[in-house]
């Protein structure tokens, strides 16, 4: 049996943007799109193998019971990646001062430095929640080949791996 795929958004416009991509793609296709939130899936009693929050979290009210959502959602010795932007100096240079206000990439106002969390925080918070980082890279810009690649240097972006861990 293949593979069952779950997209989720909590506002529809992407969903719809989302479903107009699949159509394009065989393999998207297959994709349930769904307008909705993690908490909704966790009240629907859902589970995953793989739960994959990207550039999500910084964008939460509250990431510590966003996280408790993600780790409900996700089957024991299962996976959990998140990315998001680190609250540092040099992130609101780029992710908020580069990319909203002078290279227009975002509206100006998406991102909130305040809201960003530093990788130490998303760790601790992973973990209260039985979901252990094995595994975290940076994400890298390259402007002369419009290239984005994994490093080693969190600082600005970046993205973890954890397992959620049997509740003992």
């Amino acid at each position: 049996m293949g593979a069952s795929v779950t997209g989720i958004d909590a506002v529809d416009k992407n969903i719809k943007i989302a479903r107009l991509h699949a159509d394009l793609d065989p393999v998207a296709s297959s994709i349930d799109y769904r307008c909705t939130t993690a908490e909704n899936l966790v009240e629907e009693q859902m589970k995953f193998d793989a739960v994959i929050a990207l550039e999500v979290i910084e964008h939460v009210a509250d990431p510590a019971e966003f996280c408790k959502s993600l780790s409900a959602l996700t089957v024991t010795n299962g996976a959990t990646v998140i990315s998001t932007i680190n609250r540092s100096m040099r992130a609101y240079a780029t992710a908020i001062v580069a990319a909203e206000y002078i290279l227009h990439w975002l509206p100006k106002g998406t991102h909130e430095w305040s809201s960003f969390l530093t990788p130490e925080e998303l760790v601790l918070t992973l973990q209260r929640v039985s979901i252990s980082v094995e595994e975290m890279a940076g994400f890298a810009y390259d402007p002369l080949t419009g290239q984005w690649s994994l490093t080693d240097d969190i600082g600005v972006n970046f993205i973890a791996f954890g397992k959620k861990q049997p509740v003992i």
